[in-house]
């Protein structure tokens, strides 16, 4: 006797079909799993043959073997033991043989029968609608399943409902998509007391989706207004939606199937390793770049975090991806993030000139901020000074505008962004990930724009990744005016952003303004 049935394996967000072949065969009564499964797979076999003893049956006294197909493909995970039961009781004749037929089945099995929770069942029903199968799978995980449109799901609770079911002597209904959540209320930026130029830089990182830097004293305010930051960006698009859910899903993120279209926002300790940041680990799990996909990483501390971990980060900041390589496979993970980062200006805090000032300026300045490589920095827009936080700054009344008013300006600098975009294939690009003919088309330097930007280059203040990401950045500033060229105005404020003063390009800095 023998029986198939469909499931799947993960490959980074992706998932793809694997083939249980179940066959009793002549010799000792044992039961083999073969086909490249880790350990989780391997004990499946005392998962099922408890479930079936829960549920009052025995495995047949024969050699059962159970093929995961194509057998060069690592298989990892507890998912396994539903397609494994389901095929068992095919080949007994427990189930009709072409009941399975058309669909795919994921789900752990408990020693009682019932079918208990998985990760992974958004992308694992978006990839069986993509083959014409629909989804077999726990009831925990229905709603999430659920989601992804027009594929068919059946949630069942056990091996019992599931068999009845396929008898004819239960109905399943289809589960219905979680709710969708509403965003959790963010800080008001109106609660920042002074920093005018750094909630500047932070509302024109918001619009553009520029990576950004706050350095200054302890108590300045960096982390208060990292944390404001998501109260500034637009929710998530459909699409991103989809594209953020679905590696929530794979990491296990996503509870009783409820989405939200509030855009990622993550905040590692600065202990984090280079696996926990980018990805890895015994089963190659989405790090947080991935798990901040199209939304915001903050770093706090970051010249605490490992030298390591953040020369890590360079790739997927530049390509949106990164690559978990192993021995036997390489699983690639979306990480398309606004890096955020706030540090203090040395290991005491106080480097700099005024009142608590380090004793060993510059030199534990240097050393401090030295920690982080200069290509890492160069990848970073918006390099902004935040100085301390004066009496006088806390004895004003509350600012006039608010997270509000500037999300407001954020919103209609986007769709300026989204608007340019129109007629081009893929999904909008914001200022930041432009490149190439798009960026050149979409910056218009006026004349002279473009002689200060040279006039920076020549003074070697800028490598050619600083020109290309300087026009992103005045473009994104323009964008925030309503203007359609790139004055020079704007490329005056985008140089001071990348520490790099006008008057040495040729410009006078007195005559910039925010």
């Amino acid at each position: 006797m023998a029986a198939r049935v469909v499931t799947l394996a993960f490959d980074g967000v992706n998932a793809v079909r694997v083939d249980v072949q179940v066959q009793f065969t002549m010799g000792d009564s044992k039961f083999f799993i073969v086909g490249m499964g880790d350990k989780a797979v391997q004990e499946s076999r005392e998962r099922v043959r408890g479930a079936f003893q829960g549920m009052g049956l025995a495995l047949p006294s024969r050699r059962i073997i159970a093929n995961l197909a194509p057998a060069d493909l690592p298989k990892e995970g507890s998912h396994y033991d539903l397609p494994i039961a389901l095929a068992i009781m095919a080949a007994m004749g427990i189930i009709p043989p072409d009941a399975l037929e058309g669909w795919a089945a994921m789900g752990e099995l408990a020693l009682d029968g019932r079918i208990t929770a998985v990760a992974g069942a958004l992308p694992a029903a978006v990839a069986a609608g993509g083959m014409d199968l629909g989804l077999i799978c726990p009831e925990a995980c229905g709603p999430e399943a659920a989601w992804a449109g027009e594929t068919r799901v059946l949630a069942a609770p056990s091996l019992v409902a599931l068999v009845n079911h396929f008898r004819g002597t239960q109905v399943l209904s289809p589960p219905r998509p979680g709710d969708m959540l509403d965003a959790e209320r963010v800080p008001d930026l109106r609660d920042v007391k002074g920093q005018e130029n750094a909630k500047r830089a932070l509302e024109i990182a918001a619009a553009g989706g520029h990576n950004l830097s706050f350095i200054g004293p302890p108590g300045s305010g960096k982390s208060m207004m990292a944390a404001r930051l998501p109260g500034l960006l637009p929710p998530l698009t459909p699409a991103e939606l989809l594209e953020t859910s679905m590696v929530h899903s794979v990491a296990g993120l996503i509870a009783k199937g409820q989405l939200s279209r509030a855009r990622p926002f993550r905040s590692p300790h600065h202990s984090a390793s280079m696996a926990a940041l980018t990805g890895g680990g015994h089963r190659a799990k989405p790090g947080e770049v991935s798990l901040a996909h199209n939304g915001v990483l903050f770093l706090d501390e970051l010249p605490e975090f490992g030298a390591q971990a953040l020369d890590s980060l360079r790739q997927p900041l530049e390509t949106g991806e990164v690559v978990v390589a192993r021995a036997n496979a390489h699983v690639r993970y979306p990480a398309r993030f606004q890096l955020v980062a706030a540090m203090n200006p040395c290991r005491c805090g106080h480097g700099g000139p005024g009142r608590g000032a380090c004793g060993r300026a510059p030199r534990c300045q240097t050393d401090y901020q030295g920690k982080i490589s200069g290509p890492l920095m160069d990848r970073i827009d918006l390099q902004v000074e935040v100085p301390p936080v004066t009496a006088a700054d806390l004895a004003l009344p509350a600012p006039a505008e608010g997270t509000a008013e500037a999300s407001a300006r954020v919103l209609a600098a986007r769709t300026l962004q989204i608007d340019r975009w129109k007629g081009r294939d893929g999904p909008p690009v914001l200022n930041a990930q432009a490149e190439g003919d798009f960026l050149e088309a979409i910056v218009d330097l006026d004349p002279p724009a473009r002689a200060l930007l040279a006039r920076a280059a020549e003074a070697g203040g800028l490598s050619a990744r600083g020109w290309t990401r300087t026009l992103r950045l005045a473009r994104t500033i323009a964008d925030l005016e309503g203007s359609g060229p790139v004055r020079r105005v704007h490329v005056a404020e985008a140089l001071i952003y990348r520490r790099i003063a006008p008057a040495m390009a040729g410009g006078p800095s007195a005559s910039i303004s925010a």
